[in-house]
């Protein structure tokens, strides 16, 4: 049984992480977070911790995002979007369990002083910006890394924010060359 408490969007999500791992799992419903739910979550936060694991698309982030302010020790997992997609749809509830217990062993967590080991000149030497496929680049640097996706801006947040070494991102980087 994982220690944390999952957070996820809402009730198919629970569904679908329980599928994958024996967990306790919080629904926000949304971003529109009702008092008695943030006060579940804070509980679990102070408690036993929390993995946040929100949907790859633009709501998830600003849930991932709001939470993150709100409990700043909080662990994050990211799904790649495209390990999260399905029916037209994209979520956590379309990834498969294998896919969740994946992000769920790449958990990172947020840090406060952030050593600022990544600069924008790396993220354009491994053509993760500014290149014709650097969405696809980071897409895949990102799921290599634990990181998920992220614009060249927010990748470059959490590269310096999230933990990763100087040479965890040289051997996504090359292993990236090596299936190109």
């Amino acid at each position: 049984m994982i220690q944390e408490v999952i957070i996820v969007e809402g009730k198919q999500d629970i569904a679908r992480v329980k599928q994958a791992v024996d967990a306790e799992i919080i629904a926000t419903g949304g971003f529109t977070l009702a008092p008695y739910t943030v006060r579940q979550i804070e509980q679990a936060y102070n408690k036993r911790g929390i993995i946040i694991l929100t949907d790859p698309d633009n709501a998830g982030e600003r849930i991932r995002k709001y939470l993150t302010q709100r409990f700043p020790l909080a662990k994050h997992a990211f799904v790649p979007r495209e390990q999260a997609y399905a029916n037209d749809d994209i979520g956590i509830e379309q990834a498969s369990p294998e896919a969740i217990r994946e992000a769920l062993n790449k958990v990172r967590c947020h840090h406060f002083t952030p050593a600022v080991e990544f600069a924008l000149a790396d993220i354009l030497r491994g053509n993760l910006s500014g290149a014709a496929d650097a969405a696809e680049r980071r897409a895949l640097v990102g799921a290599a890394l634990g990181i998920g996706y992220a614009n060249a801006k927010q990748f470059l947040y959490r590269l310096n924010h999230y933990g990763v070494t100087r040479d965890e991102f040289e051997r996504a980087l090359s292993a990236l060359e090596e299936h190109s």
